[in-house]
């Protein structure tokens, strides 16, 4: 099968860089193109994101293809969506409002922006979560009258807490959720960021929009497709999301009311089991399974776990009883805000839309 040939939009800042971080040699995607504001058009890559000191700023922890580094850089308001088959975004969501539009009007889109994450006839995919609903592809084509389309990514909080609702839900329903996370400085970016002075020995109890993002998003994945749109799922989700000083991956503690009582055990198998359907289908940037039940009670921790099957793992350990609640179970996980929970998720979304005949 001939490669798609793909766009990065946004390619100079954190986000682009780590879809390029994922796409090089990737055996579905050749990257032929690249976009980013005008002050970096014109410019062969490596320039755009050398700064006038010298300094090269390459953030991602693999090193940059050669094949992207000679790449020239196209003004992303510029771009010709036409001569490729697929465009990733990784750009603020008031730049997605305005481009997003543009390029689905011929071509596919998956992006990490918000801008259309809340829309009716827009899915937030998770890939095995909720891979269902690529039939509001169809009916957003029909709306807007785009040949192409527009599918988000979720905040990368609300990937591993949907994620690993997920199989709880689909076993003994879920009634009510409430969760506490503890996030990385690097789901906050470079510029503004969260600079040394505010981070270190600290814990910012504050991240603003996210706790709205993680409550509305977790009922539209978990929700079901009803006359064309996604009704959210009944359960209520309360979320306090925090900055802590650790660099990538984001630990979330979860307590969850169950409409049916489950076990501890029950709880474990149904995680363990997840999914196996979606990672039968062998896609490239799948591992082989979703979620990583321990039993160590000291994991999962951040540093020793976020990079399990190249960060494409929620890592789900503590899972015990909840008195305080019905039917209560309550654990922690661990989940790549950059990898799953960002660039990577995306590129494995596109990989399933492939699959599937949508792009």
């Amino acid at each position: 099968m001939a490669k798609k040939k793909v766009a990065v939009i946004g390619a100079t800042g954190v986000a682009g860089q780590q879809f390029l971080a994922s796409l090089a040699g990737h055996p579905q995607f050749e990257v032929v193109a690249l976009a980013a504001s005008e002050r970096s058009a014109g410019k062969l890559y490596k320039d755009a994101i050398t700064d006038a000191h010298g300094a090269f700023r390459w953030y991602c922890q693999e090193s940059l293809s050669p094949e992207f580094a000679k790449i020239k850089v196209e003004d992303a308001a510029k771009l010709d969506a036409t001569k490729v088959d697929l465009i990733f975004t990784a750009v603020e969501s008031d730049a997605a409002k305005d481009l997003e539009p543009r390029y689905a009007q011929t071509t596919p889109v998956v992006s990490t922006a918000s801008a259309f994450r809340y829309e009716k006839d827009v899915p937030i995919f998770i890939p095995g979560v909720n891979q269902n609903h690529d039939q509001l592809i169809a009916v957003q084509r029909k709306n807007r009258g785009w040949k192409g389309f527009v599918t988000p990514v979720p905040n990368c909080t609300t990937t591993g807490l949907a994620m690993s609702l997920k199989p709880l839900h689909d076993s003994f329903g879920v009634m009510q959720v409430i969760m506490t996370s503890m996030q990385a400085c690097s789901g906050a970016g470079r510029s503004p960021g969260v600079i040394a002075l505010d981070i270190t020995d600290n814990v910012v109890p504050y991240i603003p929009k996210e706790e709205e993002k993680v409550e509305k998003e977790t009922q539209k994945i978990l929700g079901t497709i009803v006359n064309g749109e996604v009704a959210p799922a009944p359960f209520p989700v309360s979320a306090t999301c925090t900055r802590v000083p650790v660099l990538e991956a984001h630990t979330e503690a979860v307590f969850v009311s169950l409409a049916k009582h489950a076990t501890v055990e029950d709880a474990k198998k149904v995680m363990r089991e997840f999914a196996k359907d979606f990672t039968a289908l062998k896609l490239p940037s799948c591992p082989p399974r979703l979620i990583e039940v321990t039993d160590d009670p000291f994991r999962p921790q951040p540093r020793l776990d976020r990079d399990r099957e190249g960060g494409m793992v929620t890592s789900v350990g503590r899972i015990r009883v909840d008195h305080a609640l019905p039917n209560g179970i309550k654990y922690v996980l661990v989940s790549h805000n950059t990898k799953m929970g960002a660039a990577k998720g995306g590129m494995l979304v596109a990989e399933y839309l492939i699959h599937q005949g949508h792009i």
